[in-house]
């Protein structure tokens, strides 16, 4: 067996329920794993040793899910007016804009605080599934996305000011 294939085997399930975490659709997760070991594999001669090769793979994994999302947004057709009431639009457009103010305010949050977060909150994976993408303790995960969270209350308030 070779070491791609025995890499493949080891963390192909591993990559395969991250990215079903982030997607919640498994033919979108089959797609992405894939995808993910055909770029590892192109670039290992990338992978310096920095990180577990566990995490390295996932961060590809992650990467390559917010490209796909990006390119389906390009692909989506916008839903018509007549489909949705005054009011459903004022609601989505007021979640949006929250939404979008709260990504800038992410977007402003030193590393790990800001992965933490967006792992977290928008790919709502557990303290032990970021553990070990980080390979720290599930302890670690918790204090540092309540340290996360709690940088972006304060600049969520400073922003209102």
């Amino acid at each position: 067996m070779t070491d791609l294939q025995h890499i493949y085997d080891k963390y192909f399930h591993e990559v395969y329920l991250f990215v079903l975490s982030l997607s919640r659709d498994e033919h979108i997760a089959e797609e992405i794993t894939q995808e993910t070991f055909f770029k590892a594999l192109k670039s290992i001669h990338s992978f310096n040793g920095s990180s577990k090769l566990s995490v390295w793979l996932c961060q590809i994994a992650k990467n390559t899910y917010f490209s796909y999302l990006d390119k389906q947004k390009r692909y989506t057709p916008h839903h018509s007016y007549d489909q949705a009431s005054d009011q459903d639009i004022e609601k989505q457009v007021i979640n949006k804009t929250e939404a979008f103010r709260i990504h800038k305010l992410v977007h402003e949050l030193q590393e790990p605080y800001k992965e933490i977060f967006m792992l977290r909150v928008f790919g709502e994976l557990s303290f032990y599934q970021i553990s070990q993408i980080f390979g720290k303790t599930e302890s670690w995960a918790r204090v540092t996305f309540h340290r996360a969270k709690q940088k972006v209350q304060n600049l969520y308030r400073e922003d209102e000011l």
